[in-house]
């Protein structure tokens, strides 16, 4: 159901709380296991995740029977995790308790929501128009710069690095999920 005057606010507070129940959900089932996973690793799940979105676009079948919401949330989730990743280092083992992990989490999704929100200004909200497959390319795109900075230790000579494009995933993500909400 489309608004007329759309919350993107709203919406995004909205679709970030659902992704933030699973998350929490996965904690308790199986603690911060995240922390051991190395950067690239972070990037190949969400690269896997990204490219089942793109497949079950262009098939228009799941075999396994769960649609693409899910793997957008996941993208969310994951995208946290990297940013959080990229701020605490990796580790041999799980170092941090869930209380933690969720304020970490509760602190980046906040800071992206923020960067979002100051870019839907200037963009004037034109992610309304876009079809979702175009933030599934996008985010595809996304993470294959991510690969190159990774390849490169990290380095850039005028691009934006790791976190901001993760930043930017999470957000298309978003996008989708509240586009998604709106037509079904």
């Amino acid at each position: 159901m489309k608004t007329e005057n759309p919350n993107t606010e709203a919406q995004s507070r909205a679709a970030l709380a659902e992704c933030r129940e699973i998350f929490e959900s996965k904690l308790k089932d199986y603690g911060a296991s995240w922390r051991i996973l190395r950067p690239s690793s972070l990037t190949d799940q969400l690269y896997i995740k990204a490219k089942r979105i793109r497949s079950l676009e262009t098939k228009q079948v799941s075999w396994v029977g769960e649609g693409i919401r899910p793997e957008f949330c996941a993208i969310i989730n994951y995208g946290i995790v990297g940013l959080i990743q990229l701020s605490q280092g990796f580790a041999d083992q799980t170092d941090m308790d869930c209380h933690r992990a969720l304020e970490l989490y509760d602190r980046f999704a906040e800071e992206t929501l923020q960067l979002m929100l100051r870019k839907n200004h200037d963009y004037d909200e034109a992610w309304r128009s876009m079809r979702v497959s175009s933030y599934t390319d996008f985010i595809l795109t996304k993470l294959q710069r991510i690969k190159e900075i990774e390849d490169n230790d990290g380095q850039t000579t005028v691009s934006e690095g790791v976190d901001s494009n993760y930043m930017d995933i999470i957000n298309y993500a978003l996008f989708a999920l509240i586009k998604l909400s709106e037509h079904h």
